[in-house]
């Protein structure tokens, strides 16, 4: 795994590689599991299925010079590490699927038009004439950042995104409803997954 390279939620396969990288951590995890479980059970990595002699040599020695309270190949540390990256991957997963099942909708206001452009992830606010500096301030503030290359001040799509632009008086929908109103119902998880 590389965690050098994140995985961006406007990336068109983000959820593959969500899943790709969920896949390799619970892989992880049973092997990890598998080996402390052989090595508690026999005191050596040796004939453990899946690790070769030499790494059962490395284990073995490992856990000999290593630190007392590490009686086995991986630390308890590292087991619950890779569990917390397993449920985190679960949670992202399952919220990039809720925000791109949505389907947010745009709308327009006094002066301009917001667009909910789903291609590239961003909640895009188009202006007929240049905000002014004061605007400009405001819409920096709720995370909206003017790109040359669309022509839009634009953050990322998401529901924090249409709750941001409620905030904002000056793009409100012509009709004085909330953005957040227009938006089609999110369906909630009543719970935590088990």
């Amino acid at each position: 795994m590389n965690y050098h390279n994140p995985i961006k939620s406007d990336d068109p396969q983000a959820l593959e590689k969500l899943s790709a990288k969920l896949e390799a951590c619970q892989q992880r995890q049973e092997y990890m599991k598998s080996v402390n479980a052989y090595y508690r059970k026999h005191g050596t990595a040796q004939g453990c299925p899946g690790v070769s002699a030499a790494q059962a040599e490395k284990f073995d020695n490992a856990v000999r010079t290593g630190y007392s309270w590490e009686t086995a190949p991986f630390p308890s540390y590292e087991l619950s590490g890779n569990n917390a990256e397993i449920r985190r991957l679960k949670q992202r997963i399952a919220q990039l699927s809720r925000d791109r099942e949505v389907g947010f909708v745009g709308w327009t206001f006094t002066g301009g038009e917001a667009v909910a452009n789903a291609g590239n992830n961003r909640l895009q606010l188009l202006f007929d004439e240049k905000p002014t500096e004061e605007q400009r301030t405001v819409l920096k503030q709720n995370g909206f950042h003017w790109s040359p290359t669309e022509q839009a001040w634009q953050r990322q799509l998401n529901e924090n995104a249409i709750y941001a632009a409620s905030r904002i008086s000056f793009i409100c929908p012509e009709n004085g409803e909330s953005p957040v109103k227009l938006q089609p119902k999110v369906k909630k998880n009543d719970g935590p997954e088990r």
